[in-house]
């Protein structure tokens, strides 16, 4: 999710912090990118209002119209990709969540790429870090005003400035792939989604006090509720050197959490818990206009039940520290042309790169200063 409050600025600015540059953001959005549709399956058989109901509920964007057709190609092996942004607003019931300022601008403070092999069997997910200096490219922002192009702009910048089609059209032109769908959930929404579910469990060793995310944990298992799940998927300065690293791998595990809580509520056996969990997770997501209706996150679904945990690999755009201001980073060169020219190949991930992704800083070993081997495996 988004960061705490007085986020970094997109181009520098206003609470802008030095941050240990590592190369892991597995984001807790993944839950949201790969459960909404196997849900949405399972309510496809409901009664036709809350059908509708689900239908009216989720907003819309129309990427192909604002872009046009000066984009990548479709892959046309059967493989697609969906890009996952998480929303930093503080408009609305935001606000009261997240603080800071409430000006009516947002950044993408998560952003995913979520690529679905050929045989529909396997994901990759590769997350660019938010403060990662891209050539953004020229957008129309949604009032219909012209965003000029902008060399070494933060990436997250260009959901900013111009929305989720210029949030595509920068992602497309960093990556060379065409993206197929874009999901994007806010804090409230995430909120609401974990309360629907009825929370989620998390296992910590070390305790937990960020008086910015404004959470308070013990070591141990915690069972905790929505506003308890988004300071933990926001939390930074509590736990490990402070780096985006720790909440990188608290949200991590969140992940995990969230997927075990929604196999252990039985949706298609409680239909007032099934019809709560839809009707809550079509309010919190915002989707290009293909993907905007019951039917057609349904059909998502059906692509994506076959998709286990031990088939989906979960990685960070490589980064190094950017020379023109330690406060941001830049795609690490080759590993990064590695990672993009793999996924328009629909081959797996480097292993190399998957292999060097660090440890959660809460593990006794990674406390202990034990090499990042554990992060190897699929999440």
């Amino acid at each position: 999710m988004a960061d705490e409050q007085q986020g970094d600025a997109p181009d520098g600015g206003r609470g802008a912090r030095p941050r240990k540059v590592r190369s892991r953001r597995a984001k807790v959005l993944r839950a949201v990118a790969l459960t909404v549709a196997g849900l949405l399956l399972a309510g496809a058989g409901v009664a036709g209002y809350a059908y509708w109901k689900w239908n009216s509920n989720i907003r819309s964007v129309d990427i192909d119209s604002q872009l046009g057709s000066a984009r990548p190609s479709a892959p046309g092996n059967g493989s697609f990709n969906v890009l996952v942004l998480g929303s930093d607003s503080r408009s609305g019931a935001n606000g009261a969540l997240a603080g800071g300022a409430t000006d009516g601008t947002a950044r993408s403070d998560t952003a995913m790429v979520v690529h679905v092999d050929q045989s529909h069997s396997a994901a990759t997910v590769v997350s660019i870090p938010r403060d990662t200096l891209v050539n953004r490219p020229a957008c129309t922002a949604p009032s219909g005003a012209a965003v000029p192009a902008a060399a070494g702009a933060m990436y997250n910048s260009a959901f900013e400035v111009g929305g989720a089609a210029c949030a595509v059209k920068t992602t497309e032109q960093l990556t060379g792939l065409r993206m197929n769908h874009y999901v994007e959930i806010d804090f409230a929404g995430f909120a609401a989604f974990v309360n629907a579910i009825g929370g989620a469990t998390v296992t910590t060793t070390v305790d937990i006090h960020d008086q910015d995310s404004g959470l308070n944990l013990k070591a141990g298992t915690t069972h905790l509720d929505g506003d308890q799940a988004l300071a933990f998927v926001r939390t930074r300065h509590g736990v490990g050197d402070g780096s985006d690293l720790g909440r990188i791998e608290l949200q991590k595990q969140m992940v995990k959490s969230i997927i075990s809580q929604v196999d252990s509520i039985g949706l298609l056996t409680n239909p007032v818990k099934l019809y709560s969990v839809g009707d809550t997770l079509t309010k919190a997501i915002t989707t290009d206009s293909q993907l905007a209706s019951v039917s057609a996150l349904t059909g998502l679904g059906e692509e994506l039940k076959g998709i286990g945990t031990d088939h989906l690999t979960m990685v960070t755009l490589p980064v190094v520290t950017a020379p023109s201001d330690p406060n941001r980073v830049v795609a690490q060169q080759p590993q990064a042309g590695q990672v993009w020219s793999a996924l328009r190949a629909d081959q797996p991930v480097p292993a190399s790169i998957v292999s060097s992704q660090p440890v959660n800083p809460a593990d006794p070993a990674a406390s202990a200063g034990a090499p990042a081997t554990a992060a190897a495996t699929h999440s």
